[in-house]
């Protein structure tokens, strides 16, 4: 047997047990820094399953009321909410119409969430910004004759769209859009009409993505086509840094790279060069694969859940928003 000389390092040591192994680690998970995205349906009478993300399902007001509880409960810290309304139309007026389904869902969380404890423990109410959900051609914003997204145009959608949600409740909003402007467009509209304190968590680099397939079923996505003039070309990284630089210069209060697991490179380059948090969205197709790889024994599905966010944490985000928070929560607790 050949012995290492005396003295040599011996990195095997801090990996001996379980409780070693948790003392060293580099990186932690912690519910506070989860986030719980959220899909509210106008005109359901019950909970709908999303077929693509087993475990997912569409919420009405009562039980998005019950799941927002038991994410607060479980410590998870934020919730991320989608509106699907029953009537859409070329401009998305219901997207900030003050009975809207997602002002409605944003003012039921905020609620619900106050009612579960002293503001330091509860999740922040978050409000995705972006008209998709909210129009009969499914994209995310006004579109000219010819078809094509009017930029200016969608700005002036968002701004209204922000201070609804915070009217109703939110207390960070997300413009998803990839619009040229859009924080600062926001940010404006936001503290003209009062709300100072509001949020904003840029979307700021956000891929046309294979990885969203899912999201489209979850949201009854009317989209034909793609979005690639507008969200970014997954071959390109520096130009996600530009992006970021840009919605910092803004006014940005949180970035956020999406999706996550596909673009590490970006998210640590994001990182390292970002003086706000980082968020990165683990997305409806990351949520999927798992599922049904462990859906079929080909995985271990709670190591392959905590290992894929972990990885997600490791490479700079500060905050994870994962279809798994509330049940990561639970682990963890």
């Amino acid at each position: 047997m050949t012995l290492l000389p005396i003295g040599t390092p011996r990195p095997r040591r801090l990996r001996t047990t379980p409780s070693m192994r948790a003392l060293v680690a580099e990186t932690r998970l912690h519910p506070a820094g989860l986030v719980l995205p959220m899909f509210v349906k106008e005109g359901l009478t019950e909970p709908h399953p999303i077929a693509s993300m087993p475990g997912v399902v569409q919420h009405t007001l009562t039980s998005l009321a019950d799941a927002v509880g038991q994410a607060a409960r479980a410590g998870v810290g934020g919730v991320m909410l989608f509106g699907i309304p029953a009537h859409r139309d070329a401009t998305g007026t219901a997207a900030d119409a003050p009975d809207g389904i997602l002002q409605q869902a944003l003012t039921v969380a905020r609620e619900t969430v106050e009612a579960a404890g002293p503001s330091a423990t509860r999740p922040v109410v978050m409000a995705d910004t972006c008209l998709d959900e909210f129009t009969d051609h499914g994209h995310c914003g006004v579109l000219t004759p010819d078809g094509r997204v009017d930029n200016d145009a969608t700005l002036e959608r968002y701004a209204s769209m922000a201070v609804a949600q915070a009217r109703a409740g939110a207390e960070v909003v997300g413009p998803s859009g990839m619009m040229d402007g859009q924080v600062g467009a926001i940010r404006a509209a936001l503290d003209e009409a009062g709300f100072t304190d509001t949020a904003i968590l840029a979307y700021a680099v956000k891929y046309a993505s294979a990885l969203f397939g899912p999201f489209r079923e979850a949201v009854d996505s009317t989209l034909k086509g793609d979005r690639r003039t507008y969200q970014m070309d997954p071959a390109n990284g520096r130009e996600g840094l530009r992006e970021v630089d840009l919605d910092l210069a803004e006014g940005a209060d949180m970035v956020m790279v999406k999706p996550a697991s596909s673009y590490l490179d970006v998210l640590a380059a994001v990182a390292a060069r970002s003086d706000v948090p980082v968020a990165a969205y683990q997305v409806s197709g990351e949520y999927a694969m798992v599922e049904a790889a462990a859906a079929n024994g080909w995985i271990d599905r709670r190591a392959a859940v905590l290992e894929t966010v972990l990885g997600i944490r490791r490479a700079g985000a500060d905050i994870v928003l994962t279809y798994w928070a509330t049940e990561i929560a639970h682990w963890l607790s």
